[in-house]
């Protein structure tokens, strides 16, 4: 009998199973799982700064007549926060772009609403620590909202640039993000510049990311560049204060605790001191458990160790940049970038701090740093990745 033109309409079902050369044809099967790399590294990193706050912080809390104190809190916001990871990770992350309501109000909206709601909030009756009011107390729970605004700005801009990534090829789609973004970061920073700065810095990526035209970042920068001198130099004097600390730590009456920080560094030579072994951790880094830990690390386990932290960042990154590659939609690329934004800001800037690259800003090193409401909200945000990571095919 004649074949018709399809050469497998009128084939036996033996040969529909074979390629043209004879062989046996594979039905393939698709999987979708975690990434267990990145899920191991960000555990990883956690448990690390666990070990390093106890270390950094056992004698300041011992002087408080609770040796374990920094640790405890710490444990608490990361279990708090793997519960929420596991969460968020097993819920679809297309969640946050579904109508709601019978309305186009979405939940990245929402989201969004939330942290300016909050952000306001913090400004009249926040609690004040260091002459600002960053800390939100509701009964026995303390946290801060600008860490709640970051996940929102990410999930937001994310949503914003699915639904219109053309426009921000041009300048004109970056203004109206911007536009969007702008009572966000001028709430935070009326009284935290360097989370205002984390959140601009997220808004700055993303959209470069999502652009195919590059060159008007360029102008932005710059124009960014005079804003935040601007603000320097016409807000506050410590801001202008802390300019002068960076040019002056040597002699600076107030640069005790960089000075201080890179003795630690020094002290430390290739292999460090030993775990637990830092000198300057006892009473001569004021909170060597917080944004200074970075030099207790290089003081007790040398460059050799601060290096292999470094690394484990690096790792960290490389695994959300594969799965922002590999992931189902732009939504989920764009989720994984702005992620991924957040903490290398976070990581470039501490580490510059503590080696007096850049002048003095209150910014954590992700997940190492002692701080609950941040290792919750880090871990929340590791759980949009590893959501999109149970969305990608494999076979």
């Amino acid at each position: 009998m004649e074949r018709s033109g399809y050469p497998y309409r009128d084939a036996s079902l033996e040969e529909r199973r074979r390629h043209p050369d004879g062989s046996r044809r594979q039905k393939v099967r698709y999987t979708r799982q975690y990434d267990f790399a990145l899920l191991f590294l960000t555990v990883g990193i956690a448990l690390f700064g666990v070990i390093m706050i106890y270390s950094a912080g056992y004698y300041t809390a011992a002087l408080k007549n609770n040796p374990l104190r920094y640790v405890k809190s710490q444990l608490f916001g990361l279990v708090l926060g793997i519960v929420g990871m596991i969460v968020v990770s097993l819920v679809d992350y297309q969640v946050f772009m579904q109508k709601m309501f019978r309305t186009k109000i979405t939940m990245a909206h929402l989201l969004y609403l939330l942290a300016i709601i909050l952000q306001g909030v913090v400004l009249f009756v926040g609690a004040e620590l260091n002459g600002a009011k960053r800390w939100l107390k509701i009964g026995p729970i303390q946290f801060q909202p600008s860490e709640v605004s970051k996940i929102a700005a990410i999930v937001f801009i994310a949503y914003a640039v699915y639904q219109r990534r053309r426009d921000l090829d041009r300048f004109a789609g970056f203004c109206r993000i911007l536009l969007y973004m702008a009572p966000l970061i001028l709430l935070i920073l009326k009284e935290n510049l360097s989370s205002a700065i984390i959140v601009a810095g997220i808004t700055f990526g993303m959209c470069f990311v999502a652009s195919r035209k590059k060159g008007y970042f360029l102008v932005i920068v710059l124009f960014a560049a005079v804003g935040l001198a601007a603000v320097i130099l016409l807000g506050e004097g410590f801001r202008m204060e802390r300019i002068e600390i960076w040019m002056d730590v040597e002699n600076h009456a107030k640069a005790f605790q960089i000075r201080q920080g890179l003795y630690a560094i020094a002290s430390g030579g290739l292999f460090g001191k030993g775990l637990g072994q830092s000198m300057q951790k006892l009473g001569f880094i004021p909170e060597a458990y917080n944004d200074m830990i970075f030099s207790v690390i290089c003081e007790e386990l040398g460059v050799v160790g601060a290096v292999l932290v470094i690394v484990a960042f690096l790792a960290l990154f490389w695994r959300i940049v594969v799965i922002a590659c590999h992931a189902p939609d732009l939504f989920g690329t764009m989720l994984c970038a702005g992620v991924m934004i957040q903490l290398a800001i976070q990581v470039i800037i501490n580490i510059a701090v503590v080696t007096n690259s850049i002048p003095s800003t209150g910014i954590p090193l992700p997940l190492v740093s002692y701080g609950g409401t941040s290792a919750a909200i880090i871990m929340v945000e590791m759980g949009l990745v590893l959501g999109v990571s149970r969305q990608i095919k494999q076979k």
